[in-house]
């Protein structure tokens, strides 16, 4: 398993990988009911409950190759006030959108030195809440940055689409089961071939925004070469 090794970190990190899919869920579900799409909301997907969002292959995913996806939040797009084509962009964005949000509002009182990384003993476990914020800011600001790659299933392919000829709209949607094989596989390749393709692309974008959000040091024990 990906994380075997990484002791009590692996609490923080389960953690925040929790809240920033739930955050991100929620809100792809929060922006389509606004266009005026139920959907989402009438499925219960209006809501912060990481077990409302869990992708079961999503979850394999993320624990064995270290990234990976929430349930797809379901959006007629015909009821989307913009019309289908921004409608569908716009709610894609709402996720990025929303752990930006979140990562720079957390990122406030780390930046500020107001969170104790001091660790404390909790019912029996020594926690340092520092470091559990810490990793909830990292893991929102990639969670974005992976989901702003514009291939299909991703929110980026939404977005592109928008750029696009409108008839290339509709090719794009008949063909995002097979993006989706192709995210898995440069999953795959970063895992186990060590390709370093994923790394190149979301890596600098994460330090980049952790830096200018907190001035810390990233929260986790290693480096990717």
């Amino acid at each position: 398993m990906l994380f075997t090794g990484l002791g009590f970190y692996v609490v923080y990190l389960l953690i925040a990988l929790l809240v920033a899919i739930s955050v991100h869920e929620c809100s792809h579900a929060w922006v389509a009911n606004k266009l005026g799409d139920p959907t989402a909301k009438n499925a219960g997907r209006l809501s912060l409950n990481p077990f409302a969002h869990l992708h079961p292959l999503g979850t394999l995913s993320l624990l064995f190759l270290g990234l990976g996806w929430g349930k797809p939040v379901r959006v007629d797009a015909s009821k989307l006030r913009p019309g289908p084509k921004i409608g569908m962009a716009l709610v894609a964005m709402g996720g990025p959108c929303a752990n930006f949000v979140t990562a720079a509002l957390l990122s406030i009182p780390l930046r500020l030195r107001l969170i104790p990384f001091m660790p404390r003993m909790i019912a029996g476990f020594v926690v340092s809440y520092g470091e559990l914020v810490s990793w909830v800011v990292w893991l929102n600001l990639a969670l974005a940055i992976f989901n702003l790659i514009p291939l299909t299933p991703l929110d980026g392919s939404r977005l592109l689409s928008v750029l696009l000829p409108s008839r290339w709209f509709a090719v794009l949607a008949r063909y995002e089961r097979y993006g989706l094989i192709l995210v898995l596989l440069l999953i795959a390749l970063e895992r186990f071939a060590q390709m370093g393709i994923l790394t190149r692309i979301l890596f600098p974008p994460i330090e980049f925004l952790w830096w200018r959000f907190t001035n810390l040091t990233p929260p986790f024990p290693w480096r990717y070469s």
